[in-house]
């Protein structure tokens, strides 16, 4: 079994002009690249100007027939584990991020996902929604999350402040890549368990 640590995709769960989404990426990116037990990359969803779904079929069943959806699923593939960056619009999370998730699903299973929110109440009702949309994709959300909540959003945004202004958040985020490195090590083991038995049952 490989030895390399997990790899984890930093996801910009925003594609709309002028949004805040860059700086929480940039930030949790900054940290966790400190890290020895992960690898992390961040991904922009403005690179993959996916189609509102029109498949004929769930990826759950067949493989999307669009190119940016294939090179999408390719992407999430080389992936042990998500962190996505998630704002909160009425309650909920960004039409283009449900769009995206819609377009995978093994390529997700068995992979741990954590969130870095932003808005209302730390955007808690959007990733509350985001967890139970991955657990359907049988990713295993983490428990411990970053809500950066509408005063720090706003000093942050408005009033010239940096995250080093809000050393919580640092405690917050320390606290989402320790469940991350943990579970992704694990399902990645257990993942490459499972592909050896499939090879040897093949054989």
């Amino acid at each position: 079994m490989t030895t390399k640590p997990p790899h984890i995709g930093i996801l910009v769960g925003s594609t709309r002009e002028g949004r805040f989404a860059d700086r929480p990426v940039n930030w949790i990116h900054g940290i966790a690249s400190k890290r020895k037990d992960i690898t992390v990359e961040m991904i922009d969803l403005r690179h993959y100007p996916l189609p509102f779904f029109n498949e004929a079929m769930s990826p759950a069943w067949a493989p999307p027939k669009d190119p940016i959806a294939q090179r999408w699923a390719a992407k999430l593939a080389t992936l042990d584990g998500l962190i996505v960056t998630a704002a909160e619009y009425n309650h909920g999370y960004s039409a283009v991020l449900k769009n995206a998730l819609d377009y995978a699903y093994k390529e997700f299973a068995r992979k741990p996902i954590g969130f870095v929110g932003y808005g209302g109440v730390g955007a808690a009702r959007a990733i509350e929604q985001l967890r139970l949309v991955a657990i359907e994709l049988q990713m295993a959300p983490v428990r411990n999350a970053v809500h950066i909540g509408l005063v720090e959003f706003l000093g942050i945004w408005q009033q010239g402040k940096t995250f080093d202004d809000y050393p919580h958040l640092d405690q917050a985020a320390t606290g989402l890549l320790d469940d991350i490195a943990w579970w992704s090590r694990v399902l990645k083991v257990a993942r490459e368990v499972d592909a050896s038995r499939s090879a040897s049952n093949a054989a």
